[in-house]
């Protein structure tokens, strides 16, 4: 496994699959080296999603995973491969009815924040319909640094561009956590 802060940037696209919702990590951009490949059943009543080391899926490297069913504003637990929590996130509900808003925390990194989409217009266009629209999330700590960024450019198939700048101290956000978060803004903003 890699050091945890020495990205700057990934990116998430997501495979096309009738039965699951399954997306691929890479390191430094889309032709970089794959970190994970990340797999979820669709329709679970509990979300959970596993994120492996190869295409194959024999090596679990972490996952995040809701602490209760069927909860529009669930935590969700990010967990290493023996089940020790990393970070969690949370959705706020009340305010992504207007603009998609996620809680982060990393208890290991001293971290708290929350992000949100930056255009309320395409915010509400795309709860009437998404085709594809470009989102762009800036998620920030308690005390205003930036922290993550996550971008989807206008495109047929999902790709995210994301982004964990430095912090005045050097650290960056722990991009097990990056990928995490961006998975769930594909999988968890129709709802």
């Amino acid at each position: 496994m890699t050091d945890t802060q020495s990205y700057d940037r990934i990116t998430v696209r997501q495979k096309l699959s009738l039965t699951v919702n399954r997306f691929e990590i890479r390191a430094g951009g889309k032709d970089g080296p794959i970190l994970g490949v990340a797999q979820q059943k669709r329709l679970a009543l509990k979300e959970q999603v596993t994120f492996f080391a190869d295409e194959a899926r024999t090596q679990p490297v972490f996952s995040f995973k809701a602490r209760q069913a069927i909860d529009l504003g669930a935590t969700y637990d990010i967990l290493d491969p023996q089940g020790q929590q990393l970070g969690w996130f949370q959705k706020d509900f009340g305010k992504s009815l207007l603009r998609s808003t996620f809680n982060v925390g990393v208890p290991s990194q001293g971290l708290e924040g929350s992000g949100h989409e930056r255009n309320q217009v395409l915010a509400i266009l795309r709860r009437f319909s998404d085709i594809g629209w470009p989102i762009h999330f800036d998620f920030t700590a308690k005390d205003g640094t930036p922290i993550l960024s996550i971008e989807r450019a206008w495109a047929v198939r999902d790709n995210y561009d994301v982004t964990m700048p430095a912090a005045p101290n050097g650290a960056r956000l722990d991009w097990r956590v990056a990928a995490s978060l961006a998975v769930a803004v594909d999988v968890l903003m129709q709802r």
